[in-house]
């Protein structure tokens, strides 16, 4: 039988990967199609997923990998592990087929609503991988001091919700249905427990601050590339220059605050 701190660390958990789905339905309460409105939310998207790879996720990546092999050491595998994420999503991009535009066009819009979908595939699939190794972070650090597990679990749940609207948004207007939206951005922070689980069941023994590190790093680099060559570009598709700019700034805003305040 579980033990109550076992039961306790795993709800934290829980709680904490499934407030994507807040992101999810608040993204959606907005009903008319409004190309600026798309463009502004995907730019807070960006922000959102730039700001935590490069002041969190990486920091949290040096951390872990300074404590095995020094300062110095750490900072370098962690812009390796950074770069080696950025080359597996370029890899996993590549199997993924496009609309070219030399490819005969079937429909500007049908053209428009794939490319939306692939944005919101992979948003779902880069913040599904970081969430996996932050839901078994929240879930232990819960275990060893439930105060601190509680602060971590309320950053989490935070700012999962605006990277829940990251998935949202573009699958909502490439597909125009709710229902999907919805479940592909929840899903996405499902692996937060789903990592507690099977990171307590089977990994636990393997699992190193060097592990921990190289994944963290690893995440940030397909982050910052999703941000870069899907998301930023679509905003200002759609947006425009100026309003996807003040997109991004208020996704990294909101993400700063969320970080200060509950961290």
């Amino acid at each position: 039988m579980l033990s109550d701190s076992i039961v306790f660390a795993f709800s934290l958990t829980f709680l904490a990967g499934i407030s994507t789905g807040i992101g999810a339905i608040l993204s959606l309460l907005y009903k008319k199609f409004n190309p600026k409105f798309l463009g502004i939310m995907l730019g807070v998207s960006a922000g959102v997923m730039l700001y935590v790879s490069f002041v969190e996720i990486l920091l949290k990546a040096k951390t872990s990998l300074s404590i095995n092999f020094g300062e110095k050491a750490g900072y370098t595998y962690s812009v390796l592990g950074f770069f080696v994420g950025i080359f597996i999503i370029m890899l996993i991009e590549k199997l993924i087929p496009h609309q070219h535009e030399s490819d005969e066009i079937i429909d500007d819009k049908e053209s428009s609503d794939k490319k939306l979908l692939r944005l919101g595939l992979f948003s779902a699939l880069a913040l599904s991988i970081h969430n996996f190794p932050e839901g078994l972070a929240t879930f232990l650090t819960a275990l060893e001091d439930p105060t601190y597990g509680i602060s971590i679990a309320v950053a989490i749940a935070i700012h999962n919700i605006p990277e829940g609207i990251a998935v949202a948004i573009p699958i909502y207007y490439a597909t125009k249905s709710r229902k999907k939206a919805f479940w592909y951005s929840f899903l996405s922070g499902l692996t937060e427990p789903i990592g507690a689980l099977i990171g307590y069941f089977f990994l636990l023994r393997f699992i190193d601050q060097s592990i921990f590190g190289i994944i963290f790093a690893g995440v940030a680099g397909m982050m910052v590339y999703i941000s870069i060559n899907e998301l930023i570009p679509t905003a200002k598709e759609y947006a425009g220059k100026k309003l996807s700019t003040l997109g991004i700034v208020f996704g990294m805003l909101i993400m700063a605050i969320s970080l200060i305040l509950f961290l």
